[in-house]
């Protein structure tokens, strides 16, 4: 197993002083390392951040967010956000943990397959090597146009850049990715000066008073054709009903943080920089603070009432000309930025739909890079080889076979089929959660077994030194990454994301969790036969640990003195190298700290 050393080192790194550690054969995987078959390592830092925003702003913010104002109001809607961007936040700590230690191909699945089980650890790989579908949007310069010609030529724009090397492929989404920043700061702000000029309103929290106020207090649970209400829940009940179902409206938008996992194969700044924390952790903040800045600001603008933000259609994907930000252009008689709106929404879905491919076509690719994952008989093992092969670090047939998955997009042409693609996207969205859930367990077992090394409980099992143990001990300093409570933060993710899961939709919720125990029950019996002699866990258990070698920071002790502010210290870490309080290097150390994670 090769150990990896990250930070700039002066002293003796472990891996000088250590013996190789020789994993022990587990007889479940032949993972292949011939050279056709490997990705590149040409991702920098700045790029997997970027990455990992331009993914999540796509169009569920703001397509979804109008209806999440009008079920649960602009308040609970706010508080929708933030419950469930912290479980999101939770779930993405326990993959960036493990990920930064041993960072691998399909981290999605492949934590849950060596800290689990075998079979659910495949199940989840072939549940997430799906590019979900994203919502519909509407532009008026394609109105004269057959929609499915619009839809054709952004599927191939999606193929094509995907198809670029991995380094062309993040600069494209690094200047895609700063576009979305930049638009979406400049969102809040257009709403924030609306609000502030008042012009058709009287107070700038007008939204808040009567007769509206934080929250809905009723949910319409029925309705007729033209929205007037059948059924209505008041009182308590109601104001329950609506809440939740603001919390499940908001998934489609918060998910794909995982897509910043998928590309640690591919990031040359591992050895040097401790990207998979700093990204882990940049993604759960910007996410959670624009994210709750845009609702909160379009929502001074909009009243949860407005005839143009309902919908009650469960499933109806809707076209960006309700989107709430549109609305409030509209509201305040704004000319020209409704169009501009619209005209991003379709560039922010194309962009989303690119990032979505990437990271369905390394899932498949890292599938492909494990022979038991795929059924016995050369037909399997000739699709397998195939897509296991890349092509200027490119898995080219990984991706196309993914891109074909994305034909599903066709469905938004037609008005009577947008039910039928909304469905889609909510299994997706379900099948998202139960493989975040199994992770969350894989965490626990993983973080059990790690404290265990580093007891030396496992010593013989690992055959490891006392020096090597220093290598899983989570409060040393050379350890990747590490949160306090993380293993509070893991229980409380996975039963977030049980429950989330569980009240969808029954007939979504159905399909996704059969398919996901079909999947798990071929394997274990592909495995373990039909006797229930042979009927145990099957996972890597013990040598789960060794099969990667661990990536190992350097200790602050031996690391060189930074550049910019003279201190030794980790990256994202604030340090003073002075004692004095108010001097030069402690200011300079202060702006590296902010600059860090901001940037």
């Amino acid at each position: 197993m090769e150990l990896t050393t990250v930070g700039n080192s002066t002293g003796k790194s472990p891996e000088a002083s250590s013996p190789t550690i020789q994993p022990a054969s587990d007889g479940l995987s032949d993972i292949s390392g011939a050279p056709q078959t490997e990705l590149r390592r040409t991702l920098k830092e700045r790029h997997v951040n970027i990455i990992g925003f331009s993914t999540m702003l796509g169009v569920g913010l703001f397509l979804s967010s109008r209806k999440a104002i009008f079920v649960a109001g602009p308040g609970a809607a706010i508080l929708s956000y933030i419950i469930v961007s912290s479980v999101m936040w939770s779930v993405m700590a326990c993959l960036g943990e493990m990920t930064a230690l041993f960072p691998v191909k399909g981290p999605i699945f492949e934590f849950v397959r060596r800290f689990v089980d075998q079979s659910v650890g495949f199940a989840a790989g072939w549940m997430s090597c799906h590019g979900y579908p994203k919502d519909q949007v509407e532009w008026p310069a394609g109105l004269n146009t057959n929609p499915a010609v619009w839809v054709g030529i952004f599927l191939i724009v999606i193929l094509l850049f995907n198809l670029l090397p991995v380094r062309q492929y993040g600069r494209v989404e690094y200047v895609f990715g700063s576009v979305k920043i930049i638009f979406i700061v400049g969102v809040i702000i257009f709403n924030t000066i609306l609000n502030a000029r008042q012009k058709f309103h009287a107070t700038r929290f007008w939204i808040y008073e009567s007769p509206w106020g934080f929250s809905r207090k009723d949910f319409i649970l029925q309705a007729n054709p033209d929205g007037s209400p059948i059924t209505t829940w008041t009182g308590a009940l109601g104001g329950l009903a609506s809440f939740w179902s603001t919390m499940t409206i908001t998934l489609s938008s918060l998910i794909g943080m995982e897509i910043i996992l998928y590309t640690a194969p591919e990031n040359r700044d591992l050895r040097n920089a401790e990207t998979i924390k700093l990204a882990t952790r940049k993604i759960s903040l910007h996410v959670l603070l624009l994210y709750c800045l845009v609702v909160f600001t379009v929502g001074l603008n909009v009243p949860y009432d407005d005839k143009h933000l309902g919908d009650l259609t469960l499933f109806g994907v809707p076209g960006g000309q309700n989107s709430v930000f549109i609305i409030a252009a509209i509201r305040e008689q704004v000319k020209g930025v409704p169009h501009l709106f619209n005209g991003f929404f379709v560039f922010s879905a194309c962009s989303t739909g690119i990032n979505s491919l990437y990271a369905a076509s390394r899932a498949l690719h890292a599938l492909a890079s494990i022979r038991d994952a795929w059924p016995s008989g050369a037909v399997f093992e000739s699709i397998r080889s195939r897509l296991e092969t890349t092509r200027m670090g490119v898995p080219m047939n990984a991706v196309f076979v993914s891109w074909l998955v994305t034909f599903i997009a066709f469905l938004s042409v037609n008005k009577a089929q947008s039910e039928t693609l909304g469905r889609i996207t909510m299994v997706a969205v379900v099948s998202n959660l139960i493989v975040y859930a199994v992770n969350c367990i894989a965490h626990l077992n993983f973080y059990r077994q790690v404290n265990a090394a580093a007891r030396g409980e496992l010593d013989d099992d690992l055959d490891l030194t006392p020096e090597m143990r220093s290598w899983y001990k989570r409060s040393a300093r050379q350890f990747p990454y590490r949160t306090h409570l993380q293993w509070i933060r893991a229980v409380y993710a996975f039963t977030g994301c049980v429950l989330l899961a569980f009240f969808q939709d029954f007939i979504a919720s159905y399909i996704a969790v059969v398919i996901f125990i079909v999947l798990s029950l071929a394997y274990f019996i592909k495995d373990r036969g039909f006797s229930p002699r042979n009927w145990k866990v099957f996972a890597i258990k013990l040598v789960g640990l060794e099969i990667v070698g661990p990536i190992v920071v350097a200790s602050e002790n031996i690391t060189e003195p930074c550049k910019f502010c003279r201190a030794r210290h980790r990256r994202g870490h604030l340090r003073f190298p002075d004692k004095q309080m108010f001097t030069w290097n402690n200011g300079r150390a202060v702006v590296e700290w902010i600059w860090t994670w901001l940037k």
